[in-house]
């Protein structure tokens, strides 16, 4: 089959040869190739006058513009800035002005713009985009199913420490497990009482919190210190929304009462604080009747789990068909002689590589997916961030 396809450059060459043979008219050359008599004849005349490169398409860019900031005054702020690499243009204009003042200076993004096109504006890290599975959708069907913890922000004591208590609820009962009263927000003091939590009450299924620390980090997976030992131990964490406090609408209600009880006035001093907060605990679970269990108090419709907490972390086991790597010191995996990094709270810990498609492999930490491991590129990008920026 012939070729049908022509590009513009070769309809006005087959144009011009049409033009030389003098058989036809302009205005029949016109009608023939479907264009009026004012671009035929500029073709023409621009043959004429420039030869074959004459039909090429020309620059359509102004040569001039009267908005154009003059020579002089681009070279005047390029000095200045260069003698001054850390102000900016608001700054150098101030100066400027001074040095200058009948010369005609423009306007700030102006300036902003120029020192952008020569290069003398640091450019900024590009933050990495860390994805979100979206709204927990586990279903709270029984005690343990689901716990919630989260800091019920942070007050004075009478002796001027800051007081952040960690509260523990059950899902289901809305039993308040605990609230302990603790200095900071570190993983160092939260674990501890999770670990005397465990070892009352047993292990839950999942637990939910919000995204802050100690719970969540910035790292693939938002994984944590903490969050990566409930994996361990069994337990899968549960993230809300950023800036949605309502998808742990079963916690947040017992912090009104709490905070209403116990920090007004609060506790003379950081360890007299957990008595007035174990008087309110001892008030919610057993005498105080709760709508949400038809009246009934939270106590009443819990109890413990069956799963006891392990003297000894168990291993975490993966698939005949999962890839096996070790994560080393540095927080890296070694994958076909290249080095991908992983999380830096994965350190000693074994993660599974499940392939999904030629080159792409989903990584897990235990039953919790990370990431996914793209061999083009030999880099572990957070699997939830991806998907919402290609939709």
């Amino acid at each position: 089959m012939p070729w049908r396809h022509t590009s513009p450059m070769d309809q006005r060459t087959q144009f011009i040869a049409d033009y030389l043979r003098d058989h036809l008219s302009v205005t029949e050359l016109c009608e023939l190739y479907g264009v009026s008599r004012k671009p035929g004849y500029k073709w023409i005349e621009r043959y004429l006058t420039h030869g074959p490169q004459g039909l090429e398409e020309r620059f359509r860019r102004p040569s001039t513009s009267p908005r154009h900031t003059p020579d002089h005054v681009v070279a005047e702020i390029l000095d200045a800035r260069r003698c001054h690499p850390s102000w900016g243009a608001k700054k150098l204009l101030s100066i400027l002005s001074q040095r200058h003042p009948h010369w005609p200076w423009p306007a700030r993004s102006t300036v902003c713009g120029i020192l952008s096109r020569h290069g003398l504006v640091p450019k900024k890290r590009r933050r990495r985009v860390i994805g979100h599975p979206g709204k927990p959708a586990s279903h709270i069907g029984a005690p343990n199913a689901v716990w919630s913890a989260d800091f019920k922000g942070h007050f004075k004591t009478g002796d001027g420490r800051y007081c952040y208590p960690l509260t523990i609820t059950d899902g289901y009962s809305r039993f308040l497990l605990t609230c302990q009263a603790l200095s900071s927000t570190r993983v160092q003091e939260a674990k501890p009482v999770f670990t005397r939590a465990f070892k009352e009450f047993g292990l839950p299924q999942r637990i939910r919190t919000d995204n802050g620390v100690p719970f969540a980090t910035n790292t693939v997976g938002r994984l944590s210190q903490l969050s990566a030992w409930w994996v361990r131990l069994g337990i899968l964490p549960e993230f809300i929304e950023p800036g949605k406090p309502q998808q742990t609408g079963r916690h947040e209600p017992m912090h009104r009462p709490l905070k209403a009880e116990t920090t007004r006035p609060p506790g003379t001093t950081l360890r007299a604080q957990p008595r007035k907060f174990n008087h309110v605990r001892e008030e919610f679970n057993h005498a105080r009747p709760h709508e949400a269990r038809d009246m009934r108090p939270p106590a009443a419709c819990y109890e413990p789990s069956s799963r006891k907490m392990p003297t000894t972390l168990p291993p975490l086991e993966y698939p005949d068909r999962f890839e096996v790597r070790y994560v080393s010191a540095n927080g890296g995996i070694r994958w076909h002689h290249q080095w991908g990094n992983v999380s830096h709270v994965c350190v000693g810990e074994y993660v599974g590589l499940e392939e999904i498609a030629d080159g792409v492999w989903n990584v897990y930490f235990g039953p919790l997916k990370l990431g996914r491991l793209l061999e083009r590129h030999m880099r572990i990008e957070d699997a939830y961030g991806r998907l919402k920026r290609h939709r």
